[in-house]
């Protein structure tokens, strides 16, 4: 199926509209199945730890508003079959804002999550910390973090769902931590709130939409394919699992993708090159497409770039769950390897096998890039790669190009199509690298010994895949 791009993403809506935190539930789980968590919550003076007055007054108001006792209403719920902790925030009550009681809600939330081995679905609305109770609320975010991240450690995953709007410690934590984040359309999403930006900022930076082209979003939702959204990314980060951490020799590997475009092998280097790069060859979409039965975006690298040119996410074959990085013919950019090298962790955290698709002429190589940190970028996901606890399995589909191809592939698992070629640079590189005449491209080509039946003989594939199944493997190099 076709994974749109952050470029086909909802326009903003300039007035999203604002749920409460039930109705956010109601929204989302099955029908009848919420069951509130109980509350063990000390009492504490009307105005406060800091007794600022007229504070009791105004959570009195608020709960009188809302007909809630706190900023955040916490439970479990079955979302599209799978059960899992249910937190939602309701911003008519000051705010969304996050004090003690709220900390309190929210660690028990995840505690429990931790004791039923349950994911974590955080439905955000939120201003921030609250100002009535000083650093005392904002040290909150510092036992938030922690409870996130040790449920994180636990192999549970933990997903964001961003309301409007989003904003401050809230975003800072349970937000931009989680491990997939949806927004809805129009959402403001930023850590700057609206009233304490500069005057002149540009206020569509902080949309779900930027966002999302920013990186620091998987996908924006409509509220009304938000439960389908949730059901499946459920089903797909929770299907394996495991407790205790997944093992690598436990896990089955994913099995190579069959072979989409031409079996035959070629005669010569430049041919094997040459078909790499036609145009007609199939690209990693219509492996993906042909490979899952459904799947889900993993989007950004979180720190400001996106890559459309790396797709990644976690998707569905034969029922089983098998996350996936395939890169689509284009140069890699530093983003695009930040964000594989994000989705090879995750996996990695919920014991979910990795297929990784190779396909690039090699990493972007302009100045851009490595202001980007591009050196850096690619390291990251050598190193990924290399300490994955799960089993990573990665099939060469087209153009294998150096480093930047590389980095992508499985030392002990990769595979190749007979349209495909793996090289150590470029024949073009490489024949101005060794101060040789264009005219000798070919015949460098050839001495590189490029072709997938030469990459089987040397021991750096295992074997190619046909358009049915894998060949056998190849022999250990000895």
């Amino acid at each position: 199926m076709p994974e749109p791009s952050p470029a086909s993403a909802p326009t903003p809506e300039p007035e999203p509209a604002r749920s409460t935190a039930r109705a956010a539930i109601t929204a989302v789980a099955d029908g009848g199945s919420f069951r509130e968590l109980p509350y063990v919550e000390e009492e504490s003076s009307s105005d406060g730890p800091l007794a600022w007055q007229g504070y009791g007054d105004s959570r009195a108001r608020a709960t009188e508003r809302t007909g809630e006792q706190e900023s955040v209403v916490c439970g479990t719920a079955d979302i599209g079959g799978t059960r899992a902790v249910l937190v939602s925030f309701e911003f008519g009550f000051l705010g969304g804002s996050l004090g003690e009681r709220t900390g309190d809600r929210l660690e028990a939330a995840h505690r429990h999550a931790r004791d039923h081995r349950l994911p974590v679905v955080s439905l955000i609305a939120t201003g921030g910390s609250r100002m009535q109770e000083g650093m005392l609320a904002l040290t909150q975010l510092q036992r938030v973090a922690r409870q996130s991240e040790l449920t994180g450690a636990a192999g549970l995953a933990r997903i964001a769902v961003l309301r409007d709007p989003t904003t401050g410690g809230g975003w800072a934590t349970l937000g931009a931590g989680a491990d997939l984040i949806l927004a809805l359309p129009g959402s403001q999403i930023g850590f700057a709130g609206s009233r304490v930006r500069p005057a002149d900022t540009d206020a569509t930076a902080y949309t779900a939409e930027a966002q999302l082209e920013a990186g620091a979003i998987d996908e924006v939702v409509r509220p009304e394919e938000l439960r389908e959204a949730l059901s499946l990314r459920l089903r797909l980060l929770t299907a394996p699992a495991p407790s205790p951490a997944p093992d690598a020799g436990t896990l089955t590997p994913a099995e190579p993708p069959a072979a989409l475009g031409r079996t035959d092998l070629p005669a010569t280097g430049w041919e094997a090159v040459s078909r790499a790069r036609s145009p007609e060859r199939p690209r990693a979409a219509a492996y993906l497409d042909a490979y899952f039965t459904a799947r889900a975006p993993l989007r950004g690298d979180r720190c400001g770039g996106s890559d459309p040119g790396m797709l990644c996410g976690f998707g569905l074959r034969e029922g089983r769950a098998i996350a996936y990085a395939a890169q689509c013919g284009t140069a890699t950019t530093p983003a695009g390897y930040r964000t594989a090298a994000r989705l090879l962790r995750l996996a990695g955290r919920l014991g979910i096998p990795v297929l990784t698709l190779i396909d690039t002429p090699g990493a972007a190589n302009g100045a851009e890039a490595e202001r980007a940190g591009a050196g850096a970028a690619i390291a990251d996901l050598f190193g990924a790669v290399a300490a994955a606890p799960v089993p990573v399995t990665s099939l060469v589909i087209g153009e294998g190009g150096s480093g930047g191809a590389l980095a992508l592939a499985a030392p002990d698992n990769l595979w190749a199509t007979p349209d495909s070629y793996f090289s150590v640079i470029a024949p073009e590189m490489a024949t101005a690298i060794l101060k040789r005449g264009q005219e000798e491209t070919r015949s460098t080509a050839e001495q590189l010994r490029l072709r997938p039946q030469d990459l089987v003989e040397l021991g750096v594939v295992r074997g190619m895949v046909t358009g049915g199944s894998s060949s056998a493997p190849a022999p250990p190099r000895g």
